[in-house]
């Protein structure tokens, strides 16, 4: 087998590969040989046609089969005789067959990117105090309450602070809509219905919920807003809006009592002593993965290379469907979303490039220690995942097939076993710092 490899900008490799006459003729044959056995082609009984005229008949369908059969097993021998590392294949294209039976094609990959790994097996880190204090699960509950509170209609009274306002409102300079003088700033700026705000100092815009004190349903009062000369929105610096703002519904926050119902609205079933224990361990579990953050800070500071332009961008893709998925599931609103795009779309790049970079560095760590996934390996992960969703491990492993997750799944064990091997070997400093005599 010939291979041919191109390198490019930004870790993409072109693979020009072709296999020598007498291994596609083998195969060719073979599969020949099969059409041969079964076809019916007029003029001859089933089985008695001339290899010529079959080959002739099912040219097309017999180089189909051996297209299927011969790029999967070449590519993957090319890549192990190039000792390429790659991330990702990226297509392949230009498949041709020689008059000679030879067969030549061309495979795009994105590779690992290249780089140093430091000491590895003595990352310092500082073990982290698990045990959790009271005030901290009191804490953790009080947000939680918090998340659960109901928003009562208000009546008899304006507006105070710390009330939730829905408004309609619309800003303008100088008479002309804020929409037309800046675009592109956030909706927020410009106008807004139904719009939900907590009456707070320094919420929102300038001195903006300050005037509305007072202000009863079905009133519209002018707002005026002077934004600062460093205002982000380069339109808006140094300029003094005029805002047109109809209160609908004055809302009040009003938080359930801590007690047994509030366990149970949230998670069925359970006490407030159970909830507390929950808290707790979630808790202590957090506190653990600290060593894990402190290795990967470690590993990310000591480490610089250049991500892939193209697994960067689908990374991204992957972490902003992730991100607005959880959002949504929160009750955020898909118009929510959408004014907080940029915002989001910056948060997943993040997202993405630390999650891209964490794992070439654990693969390459688990190339040289040779940590490796066996089969058992995998059908006991997909059998405890099964258990968390109370299912069979059958229905776990054909949903993850309809999801394309399956081949997740080998990754994320390696994953976690490399960050076991990296726990194993940390040099634990001490957090007490020494008294000078």
């Amino acid at each position: 087998m010939k291979v041919e490899v191109e390198k490019q900008p930004g870790s993409v490799s072109k693979l020009q590969i072709e296999l020598p006459p007498e291994e596609v003729a083998k195969e060719w044959d073979a599969i020949a040989n099969s059409f041969a056995r079964f076809a019916k082609i007029p003029g001859y009984r089933p089985g008695k046609a001339p290899r010529t005229v079959v080959d002739k008949r099912f040219r097309k369908e017999i180089q189909d089969e051996l297209t299927k059969k011969l790029i999967s097993k070449s590519y993957h021998e090319a890549v192990e005789q190039e000792q390429l590392r790659v991330a990702s294949l990226t297509h392949i294209e230009d498949v041709q067959f020689g008059e000679d039976k030879s067969m030549r094609f061309r495979a795009t990959v994105v590779t690992a990117p290249e780089f140093e790994l430091p000491d590895y097996k003595n990352i310092p880190v500082q073990l982290p105090e698990t045990r959790v204090a009271d005030a901290e699960v009191d804490a953790a509950l009080e947000r939680l309450r918090d998340q659960s509170a109901d928003f009562v209609d208000v009546s008899g009274r304006g507006l105070q602070m710390g009330d939730f306002a829905v408004v309609d409102f619309e800003g303008s300079v100088d008479t002309k809509p804020i929409s037309e003088i800046a675009p592109q700033a956030s909706k927020n700026l410009q106008d807004g219905k139904k719009f939900w705000l907590h009456l707070a100092a320094d919420n929102f815009l300038p001195k903006f919920c300050e005037q509305l004190v007072e202000q009863k349903p079905g009133e519209t009062r002018l707002v005026i807003v002077e934004f600062p000369g460093d205002f982000p929105v380069k339109e808006l610096a140094g300029k003094k809006a005029d805002y047109a703002v109809t209160l609908r519904e004055i809302k009040e926050k009003v938080l359930p009592q801590i007690d047994d119902a509030l366990a149970a609205k949230l998670v069925p079933g359970k006490t407030l002593t159970e909830l507390r224990q929950i808290i707790e361990h979630d808790i202590e579990h957090a506190k653990q993965h600290d060593v894990e953050a402190q290795i990967l800070k470690y590993l990310h500071d000591h480490i610089q290379f250049e991500l892939p332009a193209a697994l960067l961008q689908n990374e991204t893709r992957r972490a902003l469907a992730e991100l607005v998925q959880r959002n949504r599931e929160r009750g955020v609103t898909d118009e929510m979303l959408k004014e907080k795009e940029k915002e989001l779309i910056d948060c997943a790049a993040g997202v993405a490039a630390h999650r891209l970079k964490t794992n070439f560095i654990l693969r390459q760590i688990a190339e040289r220690e040779n940590i490796q996934v066996k089969k058992e390996d995998v059908d006991l992960r997909i059998k405890q995942e099964a258990a968390r969703y109370d299912i069979s491990p059958d229905k776990m492993r054909k949903e993850l097939q309809q999801k394309d997750a399956l081949n997740d799944v080998p990754e994320q064990i390696l994953l976690g076993k490399t960050l076991d091997f990296l726990k194993a070997n940390v040099s634990i400093e001490s957090t007490v710092k020494e008294e000078k005599p």
